[in-house]
């Protein structure tokens, strides 16, 4: 009995695995495609682009979905009693329950910002950073978005595994990253939005954030690394040893100062063939 139990478990995981995993390709394929549109949103009503990003591919499953084929709903808003659109009949917490539908995908992007600005239990999420993904997808589960209690970690690995944060930085006028923490080729080919964008320098935020959650700071040239040392409370040495760099008193370039060894893996645990 008990080895029929664990059987059975072996094979819900990966049904559930298969429901929600997409082909790297399609995902890319989707964030070309309506990349444009999330940073145009944001710029609107302030919903982050990364965050809209993921909740589209997730939701949709990067617009494969029956439900987008049927009535072009990326993010599953059901109808609820304010509605007075098209709609279609549609299986999720229930049978047959009722879900907007949209003439056209903008549509559909268009309503989930209003959705989200206009809705007073998201009010709060509006006065984190926007830049603050994190924030933002625990801030929607917390709101009620989603039942699933994993549905703030999914968003969090596609915005990172697709670096969907670029958008983001790019709706705020400033360049994405150009740094790829983690060797990961999905990353690598996804295209910035404009040719002009690629000719700037990385616009890093001040202070301390994380890449491949790893501490890390940018500094100027000149810099002092002893006063890097003493204000984040790290070993000077163990700065250097850090970024493989040999001693010296101060930066001789503007460069990104890792506080933390470096991950030696990318977020990713598995890839899917």
């Amino acid at each position: 009995m008990r080895t029929l139990k664990h059987s059975l478990l072996i094979i819900l995981f990966f049904i559930s695995l298969s429901s929600i995993a997409q082909s790297p390709q399609v995902v890319i394929d989707y964030i070309n495609t309506y990349r444009d549109i999330a940073i145009k949103e944001m710029q609107r009503t302030g919903v982050p682009a990364s965050i809209t990003l993921a909740q589209g591919i997730h939701e949709s499953t990067a617009g494969t979905s029956k439900l987008v084929q049927q009535s072009n709903n990326h993010f599953g808003i059901k109808c609820k009693t304010n509605w007075t659109g098209e709609s279609v009949k549609h299986d999720d917490d229930a049978r047959a329950e009722c879900f907007r539908k949209y003439a056209v995908a903008l549509d559909s992007y268009k309503d989930h910002s209003d959705f989200l600005k206009n809705g007073g239990r998201y009010a709060f999420l509006f006065q984190l950073d926007p830049a603050d993904y994190e924030g933002w997808a625990n801030g929607l589960k917390k709101a009620g978005y989603a039942t699933n209690p994993k549905y703030p970690l999914i968003l969090i690995k596609l915005i990172e595994d697709y670096n969907l944060q670029n958008y983001t930085m790019i709706a705020l006028g400033k360049s994405p990253s150009t740094d790829v923490a983690a060797a990961d080729p999905v990353i690598i080919t996804v295209q910035p939005v404009t040719e002009e964008i690629t000719k700037q320098k990385p616009n890093y935020p001040e202070g301390l954030f994380q890449i491949n959650e790893t501490k890390v700071i940018h500094v100027n040239k000149g810099t002092s690394f002893l006063a890097i040392a003493k204000q984040y409370g790290v070993d000077l040495a163990r700065i250097f040893e850090f970024n493989d760099m040999p001693e010296m008193e101060a930066a001789d370039k503007d460069q990104l100062i890792y506080l933390q060894r470096k991950r030696k893996t990318g977020n990713n645990e598995f890839y899917i063939v």
